[in-house]
């Protein structure tokens, strides 16, 4: 039979954390305990983990750091999830460890999902303890809307009772918040002052203020959601500024970097950050550069000033048009209107050298509306729409050439109460180049959108280009070029922060050095164009040099060089018959070299690819070192530019002296060998020189012509030599195959020999069979005779233990018999004179004697008989 399987119990789980420690450690999985701690607690961590996972390991020392800070504060509780028998593990299926859960209160759980660092922790376990920052004075109120951060804000009056209504909701919606977004990018914030409310346009108690720095505020429609804390936290998710987003990937696989760079070109800014820390000047001076950057509308948002908080903060609800500007006349200028969007039209003829720059704005007129007039505000279907019209009228302005700003109107297809407004202009076309200089710098409306895709069919003409790098002199503003450009350029740039401190390795995946020692690095990665920029690391990360990047990435034709991952480990040795090209020395090699070049792009895996190492060897001693130059590249370890690029390996391609630019590639049906290059080489190189050959170069052309015959004749030798040598081989194999045959046929032999000995034995194994079934036959009868006979011997022992037992008692009987007479014939002849009742009693006793004998008798009779 089988064994059954043997498991070998769990050995009893350990602390995990020292008895010393702040961490309450329920190391067999006490979760029913762990609760009854949790409702003496107001804030509570709950650290699982378990034993053997390395993340838990590392996170133990970081969880001891932060209970060592804040264990007067917070109960901390670790509990194993591991062990089989623990309550933990029962009622908890966590896919990876370690876990942290926190509680406030009654609430929870919120999950923290961020780096296993302490000072990360920390932050968001405060941020537990306290998710309302109470502002109370205007310079609290004027530090908490200049953060960089989206900021929701409620205004409750405590005057009437110690908790007024609307209070506690606001305050589980943030909590909600952390539960939702572990990153915290929400703050919340509490007035209670009812003149720094005012500053903010809050007046009535409980009313939620969402402060967003580029587009307008907006507080919370009580008319239109209920007032609950789920639909507070989703209101300010959904309705979030996001001008600069913090990436913190969790080691693990994860689409985090591939999602946000799928959105477009993204600008990572890698920079040393405490979260803990309670200035971070760097971190502000990149956020002034976000703000600018975003700023399309010119508000005075980006430069935080208390008195002006009630004009550029307003709430959307609450903003209407001034009196001074519901009087619009009909002649509009172009600065006044926020809807507008640059078009450059195509050239009217080939050979010309200027464009018809044109500025396309949305203007309403104040006729009867059924609703008061708001400030005009941006929509991308209406500048859509007039794009649409003005592409049906383009003729009108094709063939315009003036120097002068002309403006036309024309009326709007889908509304009666708005119509468009086209102020254009002849420049020259080097008016279109992004020029950062002050001087020549022109004006663009405050808000501005970028290409929609809009085709032109006419032939010979260029495709439109609607971004904002068109200026028009005569249109002149004030500030940095980098104002809005997110706004004026198809290249919008998506900003993200990294901490250095956790995610360095990132950096140097994208350029970064790996031996400096401040660790500050900026890149731009174009996923679309499969490219990315790095910022110069020899220039300090500071807000000019980040503008600086910025522009330069958003020009048209970018002044900014390609960055290409290099092979670091090749060096450079002169005595090399085969240069090795890299990242760095591809461009110096091949297109500025005076020699002609054949390159080899091969990789380390490729077995082929290093099957040609010894041609390409032999063709580099060969070919003279003053006019060729033979070299390879291995492209899994160097980035080159893409038209130099190959999906097949090996590759071989030629760059002709004085025409690098037509490289020519080795027919992949020829084979690759030494004749087959040398005369793909001297077929393309003998081209690429049209002056007339001199004395010297006919010698040198003749001595490497008769280099290459005696070469080839050499070869030929060889040749011949192996075709002697196969011969041989063959004659060889010949002899081998014949013996082989002789020895096929004796096999066969042997085989039909061997086939009829098998038959005979398997005839001879079937009567054998037959014959043992025969006897097993035999023997199992005999067997159930011998079984019948053991039976019956084993009934007559029985019986013949019966019958000594009976004969003994006979004998037993006729001992007393034999007693009894003896006694009797004693007393006979001692008392003769015994009276009449004793011989009476005599003969008595004799009648019964003589009935004992003969029922003795008797049965000793039948006992005779049945034996």
């Amino acid at each position: 039979s089988r064994a059954k399987d043997v498991t070998m119990p769990a050995k009893l789980p350990v602390n995990f954390f020292s008895t010393r420690s702040p961490v309450i450690d329920l190391f067999r999985g006490q979760l029913d305990y762990a609760d009854h701690l949790r409702q003496d607690s107001e804030i509570v961590l709950y650290f699982f983990y378990a034993p053997w996972c390395g993340q838990s390991i590392a996170a133990r020392e970081e969880i001891e750091r932060v209970a060592s800070r804040l264990s007067d504060q917070v109960l901390f509780v670790a509990v194993n999830c591991w062990w089989n028998q623990g309550k933990c593990r029962k009622r908890k299926h966590f896919f990876y460890f370690p876990v942290i859960h926190l509680y406030h209160r009654s609430f929870g759980p919120i999950e923290y999902k961020g780096p296993m660092s302490a000072v990360y922790i920390e932050k968001f376990v405060r941020r537990v303890m306290t998710p309302l920052l109470y502002i109370s004075s205007r310079s609290k109120l004027l530090d908490f809307l200049s953060n960089y951060e989206p900021g929701v804000l409620g205004y409750f009056e405590f005057n009437a009772s110690p908790q007024p209504p609307g209070y506690l909701t606001f305050f589980t919606s943030a909590l909600h918040s952390l539960k939702k977004d572990y990153l915290g990018t929400i703050r919340f914030g509490v007035i209670t002052n009812k003149h720094v409310a005012e500053e903010i346009s809050l007046v009535h108690s409980g009313s939620l203020y969402l402060h967003r720095h580029v587009n307008t505020s907006l507080i919370y429609p009580n008319d239109v959601m209920n007032y609950t804390a789920e639909n507070i936290c989703k209101w300010a998710l959904e309705n979030r500024e996001m001008l600069i987003r913090w990436l913190r990937p969790h080691g693990g696989k994860s689409l985090l970097l591939n999602n946000e760079l799928k959105k477009g070109p993204a600008l990572l800014i890698f920079i040393p950050y405490n979260p803990l820390a309670e200035i971070h000047p760097l971190l502000d001076e990149i956020t002034k550069v976000a703000l600018e950057y975003h700023n399309c509308n010119k508000s005075q948002a980006a430069e935080p000033d208390l008195q002006h908080l009630g004009d550029t903060d307003s709430p959307a609800s609450d903003s209407s048009v001034p009196d001074a500007h519901m009087k619009l006349s009909e002649t509009f200028s172009i600065t006044k209107y926020p809807c507008c969007n640059t078009v450059v039209l195509p050239q009217w003829h080939s050979i010309s050298r200027t464009h018809n720059v044109c500025e396309l704005c949305i203007n309403q007129t104040l006729g009867v509306k059924p609703n008061k007039v708001h400030v005009p505000h941006c929509n991308f279907l209406e500048i859509e729409a007039a794009l649409d019209s003005f592409y049906l009228q383009e003729h009108t302005f094709f063939q315009v050439i003036s120097n002068t700003l002309e403006c036309s109107n024309f009326l709007s297809f889908y509304s009666p109460f708005s119509y468009y407004t086209a102020c254009c202009r002849t420049v020259n076309r080097h008016f279109l180049t992004f020029i950062s200089s002050e001087k020549t710098t022109f004006q663009t409306p405050k808000v501005a959108f970028s290409s929609h895709g809009k085709k032109d069919n006419t032939q010979h003409s260029i495709p439109h280009i609607e971004d904002r790098n068109c200026f028009i002199p005569d249109l002149h503003i004030s500030g940095t070029n980098i104002t809005g450009l997110s706004c004026r350029t198809n290249k919008t740039l998506n900003l993200y922060l990294l901490d250095s401190n956790l995610f360095w390795i990132y950096a140097e995946r994208l350029g970064a050095s790996r031996s400096t020692h401040l660790k500050e690095f900026a890149a731009i990665v174009d996923l679309k164009e499969e490219v990315h920029y790095v910022l110069d690391q020899n220039q300090s990360l500071a807000g000019s040099t980040l503008e600086n990047f910025i522009k330069n990435f958003s020009i048209l034709y970018s002044p900014l060089k390609r960055h290409l991952v290099d092979d670091s480990s090749v060096h450079v040795h002169d005595q090399r018959v085969i240069t090795e090209v890299t990242t760095n020395t591809f461009h110096d090699t091949v297109f500025l070299s005076e020699k002609n070049v054949l390159l080899l792009y091969y990789a380390q895996w490729c077995g082929f690819c290093a099957s040609l190492n010894h041609i390409f060897i032999q063709l580099a001693r060969l070919l003279p070192p003053d006019n060729f130059t033979v070299a390879r590249v291995d492209i899994t370890q160097n980035d080159l530019p893409w038209e130099f690029m190959t999906d097949r390996l090996p590759t071989i391609l030629f760059f002709p002296h004085q025409r690098k630019e037509q490289s020519v590639k080795f027919p992949e049906h020829f084979s690759v060998n030494l004749p087959n290059l040398l005369k793909f080489i001297l077929h393309h190189s003998s081209l690429s020189s049209s002056e007339p050959c001199t004395k010297e170069c006919l010698h040198k052309e003749t001595a490497l012509q008769q280099g290459h015959i005696s070469h080839l004749e050499r070869e030929i030798q060889k040749l011949r030599s192996e075709i002697s040598t196969l011969h041989q081989a063959h004659d060889q194999l010949e002899a081998q195959l014949s013996e082989a045959r002789r020895e096929e046929h004796r096999l066969q032999q042997q085989k039909h020999t061997l086939e009829k000995q098998h038959k005979t034995l398997q005839l001879h194994s079937e009567q054998l069979q037959a014959t043992y079934d025969q006897k097993n036959q035999e023997l199992l009868e005999m067997a159930e005779k011998l079984q019948e006979l053991a039976d019956a011997s084993e009934n007559l022992l029985k019986e013949n233990t019966l019958l000594r037992i009976l004969v003994a008692s006979r004998d037993g009987k006729l001992q007393n018999k034999y007693k009894i007479k003896e006694s009797l014939q004693s007393e006979q002849t001692l008392s003769e004179e015994n009276d009449i009742a004793v011989s009476t009693a005599t003969a008595t006793l004799e009648e019964k004697t003589s009935d004992n004998i003969d029922t003795i008798e008797t049965e000793h009779s039948s006992g005779n008989r049945t034996e």
